[in-house]
Order: C-alpha cells, then sequence, then structure tokens
C-alpha cells in the first residue's frame, strides 16, 4: 500500500521565522496525524494586535519591509526626515544655510535660490493685483445694481382721456385759485433773445401781479413790473444782477412808469387767466391724463387741455392795448387732488416756451405802487369828523394861498410826463413847466386860468425838472390841443377844490395812509369826469390829488402849502 501523507523534506524545510505555527504546532492524534488548530476563538484578537502593531509601527516611522529586515536601505537613512516644506522656507528667509545640515535634502532644497524667490515673490504680487481688481470689479457692480434698485420704477401708465372727476378738478381749478388769494410764481420763458426769469407773486383776488425781470433775455424789462388786467407799470433797472431773484416785499415809490413792451402781454394775460370769480362748466372741457408726477412731497396728475379762456376785463390789456384775443393751443397742468395748481407748461404764440411754478405757501399781502392807485383798503361812509373837515377843504385851501407842486403823469406807453411850479388858490392860477421821459430835450411851460390853458415849447435848463423860469415868457403861448392836455383835469380839479363848498359828487373814504409821514385820509369823490382822490390831512389840507388817465393809470399832484410867488392867469 502506497503511503499517501507528506514527504519528510516538508517537515524538515527551512525555519520561517516569524510564523505563529511555529510557536504552536498543531496537536497530534494518536495515529500521528496533525490535527490543525481551532483559530475560532482567538482570531478577533489576532487581528486587534495586528491593528495595534501596526500603529505603533506607523508611528514609528517603519514601513512593512523594513520591519522584515527586507530592505537593504541604511537604517539610518530609514530614520524620520524633517519635512522639505519646513527647511525650504527657512532657506528662502535666511535663516539657514542651505550648504549646511543633511547633504540628502539638496534635491528639495533645489528651489530655494533667490531667483526662485524673486519668481515667486512677482507671482505673488500678480495674484495680489488680480484679487484687487476683482474687489474693485465686484465693488462697482455693487454700486450700479444699488443705484439701479434706488431710481427703478414701474413703467408708467399710457395717456388716455380725461375722467369725469378730472373734468371736474380742471374746471374748479380757477375757482380754488381765486380763493385761495395769492401766490408766488416763478415763470421762465426760453425765447429767441434768451432765458428770462420772472419772480414774484400774484393777488388773484385783487387782480394784481409784481415781479422782478431778470435773465439774459429781459433785454429793456430788466427791473421791476407791477400789472393789473387793465395796467402795467415798470421800473427800469439795466444794472441790476441777471441772477433771478425775488422783488423787494416794499416797492420803491418813484421812477415807475407805463410799459411799452408789449412782449408782457401774453405772459401777464396767462397769469390773470388762472383765475375766475365761479366756475365754469366741466361739459365742454376735454384732454388727456399723462401722468403721476411729486411736488413738494405731494402726488399730482399732469393733465394736458387747451389754454384757458381769458378773463373778460371790460378795458384794455396791461399795456393799454385792445382786450387780448382768446389763447390758442394746448398747456400741461399739475393738479393735486383738490384741484390746486402748482405748474403749467405751454407755448406761446410770439413768447415761446413758457414754464410757470407756483408756491402756494408763499402768499404776503401786495401793495400796489402809486401808478395803480396805492394799497387797497375798504371803502366806507364818511365819519362826522371827517365830513366837517372835509367840508372845511375849501376854505383852508383859500387861507392857504398857494403850494408848490410836483407832478407824476403816466399818460400812455409813449408819453410819461413829469413836472413842477406853483399853485394859486387866491388867484385861481398855475404855472408849471412839464418835460416827457422820452423827450427831455424839450420842455412845456404851462400856465392854467380859470378858464383858458396857454402853452409854450422851449429848451430845458440843466435840470429838466427845475421848476419854471420867472417872470413867465411874455410872448409866444398857444391855446389848443396839445400831448400834455391830459393832465388838465388833475390841475383844474387842484384849483376849484377851493371854490365855493369844494368838490361837488358821491364822496366816500377809501382808506388811511400817509404822505411824507403826515396821517391822511384818502376821500375818493365820483364825477361826470371819473374818479377823483384827495389826500386831506387832520387839519382840513389837501396833500396830494390823484385822477385817472386814459391809460389807466392814476397821475398825481403833489401840494406843499406855503409862500409861492405872484402868478397871473394868461391871456
Amino acid at each position: 500500500m502506497t503511503d499517501t501523507s507528506r514527504p519528510a523534506s516538508d517537515d524538515t524545510g527551512p525555519e520561517r521565522p516569524g510564523d505563529p505555527a511555529d510557536a504552536h504546532p498543531p496537536p497530534e492524534r494518536s495515529d500521528g496525524i496533525r490535527v490543525p488548530p481551532d483559530r475560532s476563538t482567538d482570531a478577533p484578537a489576532g487581528r486587534g494586535n495586528r491593528r495595534r502593531a501596526g500603529a505603533r509601527r506607523h508611528r514609528a516611522g517603519l514601513t512593512p519591509p523594513e520591519i522584515l529586515g527586507l530592505s537593504g536601505t541604511d537604517p539610518a537613512a530609514a530614520a524620520p526626515r524633517p519635512r522639505p516644506g519646513v527647511r525650504r522656507a527657512a532657506v528662502a528667509h535666511g535663516m539657514l544655510d542651505p550648504t549646511a545640515g543633511n547633504p540628502a535634502e539638496d534635491d528639495d532644497l533645489a528651489g530655494t535660490t533667490p531667483a526662485a524667490g524673486h519668481s515667486r515673490q512677482v507671482a505673488a504680487r500678480r495674484r495680489r493685483v488680480v484679487l484687487a481688481a476683482l474687489a474693485l470689479t465686484a465693488a462697482a457692480s455693487a454700486v450700479t445694481l444699488v443705484a439701479t434698485l434706488v431710481n427703478w420704477a414701474p413703467a408708467a401708465p399710457p395717456a388716455r382721456e380725461l375722467t369725469a372727476a378730472e373734468r371736474d378738478r380742471l374746471a374748479a381749478m380757477r375757482v380754488v385759485n381765486y380763493r385761495d388769494v395769492r401766490a408766488g410764481l416763478h415763470l421762465t420763458v426760453s425765447g429767441t433773445a434768451g432765458r428770462t426769469d420772472l419772480l414774484g407773486w400774484v393777488d388773484w383776488a385783487r387782480r394784481l401781479v409784481y415781479l422782478d425781470v431778470s435773465g439774459p433775455g429781459a433785454g429793456p424789462l430788466r427791473g421791476l413790473v407791477q400789472a393789473t388786467p387793465t395796467v402795467a407799470v415798470v421800473r427800469p433797472d439795466p444794472e441790476a444782477m441777471s441772477t433771478p431773484a425775488m422783488p423787494p416785499l416794499m416797492p420803491p415809490g418813484d421812477d415807475w412808469r407805463l410799459c411799452a413792451d408789449r412782449s408782457l402781454d401774453p405772459l401777464l394775460g396767462l397769469v390773470f387767466d388762472l383765475a375766475l370769480d365761479r366756475p365754469e362748466p366741466a361739459d365742454g372741457l376735454s384732454g388727456r391724463w399723462l401722468r403721476h408726477e411729486q411736488v413738494t412731497g405731494e402726488t399730482v396728475d399732469v393733465l394736458e387741455t387747451s389754454l384757458p379762456r381769458p378773463v373778460a376785463t371790460g378795458g384794455a390789456t396791461p399795456t393799454g392795448s385792445p382786450s387780448a384775443a382768446p389763447h390758442t393751443g394746448v398747456a400741461r397742468y399739475w393738479l393735486d387732488s383738490t384741484g390746486r395748481l402748482h405748474r403749467v407748461e405751454t407755448t406761446l404764440p410770439g413768447v415761446g416756451q413758457v414754464n410757470l411754478q407756483l408756491h402756494r405757501a408763499d402768499r404776503p399781502t401786495l401793495r400796489p405802487v402809486d401808478a395803480l392807485g396805492g394799497r387797497p383798503g375798504l371803502p366806507r361812509a364818511l365819519t362826522t369828523a371827517e365830513r366837517h373837515r372835509w367840508q372845511r377843504l375849501p376854505a383852508r385851501l383859500r387861507a392857504a394861498g398857494g403850494a408848490t407842486v410836483t407832478l407824476v403823469g403816466p399818460v400812455g406807453t409813449d408819453l410819461d410826463l413829469r413836472g413842477s411850479g406853483w399853485l394859486s388858490w387866491t388867484a385861481g392860477t398855475a404855472y408849471l413847466g412839464v418835460t416827457a421821459l422820452d423827450a427831455t430835450d424839450r420842455r412845456v411851460l404851462v400856465r392854467h386860468g380859470r378858464r383858458t390853458v396857454a402853452r409854450i415849447e422851449t429848451r430845458p435848463g440843466a435840470d429838466p425838472a427845475a421848476r419854471p423860469p420867472l417872470p413867465p415868457p411874455t410872448t409866444g403861448w398857444r391855446t389848443g390841443p396839445h400831448r400834455t392836455s391830459a393832465l388838465d383835469p388833475l390841475v383844474s380839479a387842484a384849483l376849484r377844490a377851493a371854490r365855493g363848498t369844494g368838490p361837488q359828487g358821491s364822496t366816500r373814504r377809501i382808506r388811511g395812509d400817509s404822505h411824507r409821514g403826515v396821517p391822511v385820509d384818502v376821500v375818493e369823490v365820483e364825477t361826470a369826469r371819473g374818479p377823483t382822490r384827495y389826500w386831506v390831512d387832520r387839519t382840513g389840507l389837501l396833500r396830494r390829488l390823484e385822477t385817472r388817465t386814459p391809460a389807466g393809470a392814476w397821475a398825481q399832484l403833489d401840494l406843499t402849502t406855503g409862500r409861492t410867488p405872484r402868478l397871473t392867469p394868461p391871456t
């Protein structure tokens, strides 16, 4: 029988060190056959021991071939080396000499030469520049995004026809302005001559506009303007600054004259036509709603419709021309929810583009200049004391004897007269020298009698406003119509005040005022020739006399009682 057991050479082969089977040979049975050991119980412990041994070898820096002695390297070379990054940084910063130390590290330190360090510094600087550029780009993008979000607004609704409520507001606009009485305004005119600014106030209830005119396009109108629907007076100031500014609240008292420039007519007409004392029907209004806007923190509607119809004044336009024709064209109105107007934009023929802004909170009381009748008052009947002084007026004038007089007469747009002289109530005559502002090289001497008025033209002396020469010329006097005849009613009324029982007609007190610091009562007498105003002080003396001129303005004759030269009536 053949023996099938393992050869003896298998049992006596070379010993393998480290084999666990050598330490614990398998047990043998009685018949000589080895039994394999049961490893089911100690297998987990063996695996755990192997893991702990591997961890200890890793901490010691040993690899499995070094443990088994199979590596052919020098044990000293197998020792753990310092990390090359640490030594390389030390050499790059000059903290370590690269020639000293372990020669085995020369290959790791090959990149730490000065040239290589300079290259790394250049690369670092490039990285910093790129990062800075990226940061700036990000900041600019953020700013652009924020600005876009802040200024962004949703698309506005399209223009449409006016609703019934909007037509009612537009129809009530002029009544609201009239009830608000006054408002500040800023008119901007963009014409062919340049920009013109008109700043000031409007009083719709008393029908008065007070403006300062400036800007490159103002021309001869530069200065102050006061106007009513029938007459406008200006105070030119060519040396005034071109910067827009509000006029002084208390207007100057002298140098006002009628406005001869017709270019103000459409502008003043537009301002006055924005107010009406009664509502107009809304059925005849048509137009478009354009958009919403913010004005002084308030939401308003921008409405487009035709210009308002002119308000009938029953007289002339502010510069004395015939009544204005109806406005043509369209305008845009900025209206709030209560029908209050804030802004108007339109284009006027012969003027240009007009922008009118209203400042509703700026509403001071306006005082008209003397050429427009002076400040308003509350007309009433005369009291007993006032009537007594009025009845004594003729006697007081005759007792005074005479007065020195000065005269201001805005007769027409092309004729503004100034004069001075004397008046004698006892002789019933007056002697004046009159000069026109547009013709200062000529002077007219005027002599008034009870029934005759005579004139003679002469050349003025060094001072055109000086009193007439004494004695009067003896020859050359002529009677008949003259361009200074418009002032004859004013002088005649002053002479008649001392005759008989005084002025005849219905009387009423217009207001209290002052003349050169003296308190007076302004008494108006309505006559067939028109209204005449007498300024009477508390002693019963006449201080001023006013009558209307053909241009609609008021002419003034100021009197200072006292001694006068002996005057003789004309023959």
